[in-house]
């Protein structure tokens, strides 16, 4: 089961955060569906043929982001998909909270990676399997 539709991300500065969720998702394996003076999106939305999609919307949102542990976390295929997100994320400006690896206080196949979008969001991507 796929728990989430959908989920939105604020930043104040659209132009700041193209370049590192274009990045992240792309090494992610998620197109880009949409580009807006307010708005990015990515994956695809469900609907009545296709009930198992998911999307991310990055919109444009002034409010300030204070450190919490709020954080969203996309899946990832393989450990070297996470590997590619992070080392993508930091040369799209992000800054690492988390290099890729295991992180067996979760479960021993558990492997992560934690980046700070250029606004100050908490992004992670997981790989669960321990062939991948």
């Amino acid at each position: 089961m796929q728990l989430l539709d959908h989920v939105s991300i604020g930043v104040p500065d659209l132009d700041a955060a193209r370049p590192f969720y274009d990045a992240i998702m792309t090494a992610l394996g998620a197109t880009k569906v949409y580009d807006r003076p307010n708005a990015l999106g990515y994956g695809e939305r469900c609907g009545a043929a296709d009930t198992q999609s998911t999307c991310l919307a990055v919109y444009l949102d002034a409010s300030v982001i204070e450190p919490n542990k709020r954080h969203w976390c996309f899946k990832a295929a393989t450990r070297a998909q996470v590997d590619t997100f992070h080392a993508a994320g930091l040369a799209a400006g992000g800054r690492s909270d988390g290099d890729p690896g295991l992180r067996a206080h979760y479960h021993a196949d558990y492997y992560g990676a934690f980046l700070i979008d250029p606004a100050g969001n908490r992004v992670e991507a997981v790989c669960h399997s321990a062939s991948a």
